[in-house]
């Protein structure tokens, strides 16, 4: 169970093709889950589900939370708290999404500005969120779940897609569809977004993948470098843990305690700097992290346990309009 929450109008509808009768539910977790292979990479997935849900909080989308990422003996993701609780924001495991509204210094949800306190906003990809008095509003928090919408999930042996609908409040509606699908023959999957506008005024948003990554358990330090198509740039001072050199990041220490954060930067407004590596040299394993839209804003944080660029795509929909992105995940073995 999960606390300071409360489920209502909860529709959940798990539709599968044949192929799907192949995938099987983890028997080793009380959370719903799902394997997908391609006979090259194996993911694990936990499924949005209200009642027994890896995630069922208010930061994060509900889909697509991959919990197991494994190609020619290496891993790719792993708890990185040493606890889990599913109401908890950031309790929450490897290449993760979450929608934001407003600013990037002043981040806020849809809806949320003009609500008053008892009435309802925004968040895509978990749904009708009950606002609090409160100064602004806060990512942390796990504000009370009014409705999550309809969630549909459907999928083969390996690709999965699940699709939220959600008729909101204050003429604000969407339909927001996400495909995860493993390529052929090589150690790559590709999250497919689409989100559509089906209500009555503009949907401003923004959203970006956390990337919870840790590779083969080695702790986040030196072993580690980021690599970029841009000369990147720290914004923050960080120079006790990370240095930028030309278009790579190092870490300058084993972290500890620590939790560095700064914002990134040096991209431009094509698509082709949306792309990220992440390598341990320890193991020789790493991982590509390609977009197919312009970086709108670039965040790095990390702690001893997990490695996260967070890049964002920004996007505005009129009424009917549709938005549709996609991220492409390589993974490989020097």
């Amino acid at each position: 169970m999960f606390k300071g929450m409360f489920l209502a109008g909860v529709s959940l509808s798990f539709v599968f093709c044949a192929a799907y009768s192949s995938l099987s539910e983890s028997t080793k977790s009380e959370f719903s889950s799902v394997e997908l292979s391609n006979g090259v990479i194996k993911l694990d997935l936990y499924l949005p589900d209200p009642e027994k849900g890896y995630y069922r909080s208010t930061r994060f989308d509900w889909s697509g939370v991959i919990s197991k990422i494994e190609y020619n003996d290496h891993n790719y993701v792993a708890e990185w708290k040493t606890s889990h609780d599913p109401g908890v924001n950031d309790d929450i495991v490897g290449p993760v999404e979450e929608f934001r509204t407003g600013s990037f210094d002043e981040p806020s949800a849809l809806g949320y500005k003009e609500a008053k306190p008892g009435e309802q906003f925004i968040k895509i990809g978990i749904g009708l969120l009950e606002k609090i008095d409160e100064p602004n509003y806060r990512f942390g928090h796990p504000y009370k779940i009014i409705k999550t919408g309809i969630w549909k999930v459907k999928g083969g042996e390996d690709w999965i897609e699940f699709q939220q609908e959600l008729e909101g409040v204050s003429g604000w509606s969407y339909l927001y569809t996400k495909k995860i699908t493993l390529s052929k023959d090589k150690p790559e999957f590709i999250i497919s977004h689409s989100l559509k506008n089906t209500g009555t005024r503009d949907i401003e948003t923004s959203q970006y993948n956390h990337n919870f990554f840790i590779i083969d358990g080695t702790p986040i330090g030196t072993d580690y470098v980021l690599k970029f198509p841009f000369e990147v740039k720290t914004k923050r001072d960080v120079k006790e843990f990370l240095v930028a050199k030309g278009k790579e990041l190092h870490f300058v220490k084993n972290l500890e305690s620590e939790a560095p954060f700064t914002e990134l930067e040096g991209f431009g407004n094509d698509a082709k700097d949306y792309e990220i590596t992440i390598l341990n040299n320890k193991t020789g394993a790493g991982i590509i992290i390609k977009g197919d839209n312009p970086i709108a804003h670039l965040n790095f944080w990390t702690v001893k346990t997990t490695v996260c660029p967070e890049p964002f795509v920004a996007m505005n929909l009129a009424p009917n309009e549709q938005k549709d992105w996609n991220i492409t995940y390589t993974f490989f073995v020097k």
